[in-house]
C-alpha cells in the first residue's frame, strides 16, 4: 500500500511544479497550492523542496532585477535604507520584550525577534550559527515567520485594496512588514509594477541588515560562527544596471523578468509544501504568539505612519 500513496505524492509534487512554472498559478494560488500539499499530503521531497526553493528564490529575484530601473532602485533603497533601520531597531527591542515576557526562551525569541525585523527565514538561518541556536529552535523560528509569512500574501493586498493604497503606498508597507523576499514580491506583483518596484528594492535594503546584525551577534556571543552575505542582492543591483545602461540586450530584459515572476511562483509552492501539520504543531503557543504580536504591532505601526505620511518615498 504504501507505493501508491507515494507515487500519488510525487504526482501531485510535479503537477504543482508545473503548474506554477507554466504561469497558471499566480504567487498567491501557487503558495495555497503548496500549502494544500504540505497540510494534506506525506511531501515526498521534503529536504529536496527546502534546499530549492532557497536558491530559486535567489535567482528569481536576480530576474526580477532586469524589470527594474537603476535610478529608481538607488532613489528607493537610499530612503528605504533608513526606514528599515529604524524598523529593525524597533522590532527586535519589541521582541525582545514580548520574548521576555511570554517566556519564550531567549535565543528563541532573538531569532523569531530577527526573522520579524529583518527577512525571514534567511535572517534566521543567517544568525543561528552565529547565535548558537540548536536545530529545535532554528526549525520553530522558521516555522513561525513561514506560517505568517503566507499568511501576510493574501492578507496585504485585500488590506491595500480595502484602505486604497496607493502603489508606492502598498510597496512600501509590504517591504517593512513582511517577513520573507517571496511574499513580499508576490504581494506587490499582483498589485502594480510600481509596488513591485519599490517592494523589492525596500526588502532587499532591509535584508542588507543581515551583516551588521550578524556581526553584532557574534561579538556579544563571542562566536565564530560563518556569517553569510546576501551576495544575491548585489547581483539584484547588477541587473538593474544593464538594464539601464545596456539597451543592445534590450530585447531579453522582458524575458528574463518574466522568468523571475515564474520562477517565484515556483518558489511559493515549495515554501507552502513545507508547511505541514506537524510543522505547525512544533512550532508551539509562546513562540508563535510572540511572532504574531510582534507582526500585528510592526504591521500596525508602520502602516499608520505610511497613512499619516511619516514615512513615504
Amino acid at each position: 500500500m504504501p507505493q501508491p500513496e507515494a507515487g500519488m505524492s510525487k504526482n501531485l509534487f510535479y503537477i504543482g511544479i508545473i503548474l506554477a512554472a507554466s504561469g497558471l498559478l499566480s504567487p498567491p494560488l501557487a503558495l495555497a497550492a503548496g500549502l494544500a500539499y504540505g497540510l494534506f499530503v506525506v511531501h515526498a521531497y521534503h529536504v529536496e523542496a527546502k534546499r530549492l526553493s532557497k536558491f530559486l528564490l535567489q535567482a528569481s529575484v536576480v530576474c526580477l532585477g532586469f524589470g527594474m530601473n537603476l535610478a529608481e532602485v538607488v532613489r528607493v533603497g537610499k530612503s528605504g535604507f533608513l526606514y528599515t533601520a529604524i524598523g529593525i531597531t524597533f522590532a527586535m527591542a519589541l521582541g525582545t520584550l514580548l520574548a521576555r515576557a511570554l517566556g519564550v526562551e531567549r535565543v528563541q525569541g532573538f531569532l523569531i525577534s530577527a526573522g520579524t525585523a529583518i527577512c525571514g527565514g534567511s535572517a534566521i538561518a543567517a544568525l543561528a550559527p552565529v547565535a548558537a541556536a540548536s536545530e529545535e529552535q532554528v526549525a520553530v523560528s522558521m516555522g513561525t515567520v513561514f506560517v505568517l509569512n503566507s499568511v501576510a500574501l493574501f492578507l496585504f493586498p485585500a488590506v491595500g485594496a480595502l484602505l486604497h493604497l496607493s502603489q508606492t503606498q502598498f510597496g512600501l508597507w509590504a517591504a517593512l512588514a513582511i517577513h520573507d523576499t517571496s511574499s513580499v514580491v508576490g504581494a506587490t506583483e499582483k498589485y502594480g509594477a510600481l509596488a513591485l518596484a519599490i517592494g523589492t528594492t525596500v526588502k532587499l535594503a532591509r535584508a542588507l541588515w543581515i551583516v551588521p546584525v550578524s556581526v553584532a551577534t557574534a561579538a556579544v556571543t563571542k562566536t565564530r560562527g560563518g556569517i553569510k552575505l546576501p551576495w544575491f542582492i548585489l547581483l539584484f543591483c547588477l541587473a538593474a544596471v544593464m538594464k539601464s545602461y545596456v539597451p543592445q540586450l534590450g530585447f531579453a530584459y522582458p524575458r528574463i523578468d518574466h522568468l523571475g515572476e515564474l520562477g517565484l511562483a515556483v518558489t511559493l509552492f515549495l515554501i507552502g509544501t513545507g508547511i505541514t501539520r506537524g510543522t505547525i504543531k512544533e512550532v508551539g503557543a509562546r513562540p508563535m504568539l510572540q511572532g504574531v504580536m510582534l507582526w500585528a504591532v510592526v504591521g500596525s505601526v508602520s502602516l499608520f505612519c505610511i497613512l499619516k505620511g511619516w514615512i513615504h518615498l
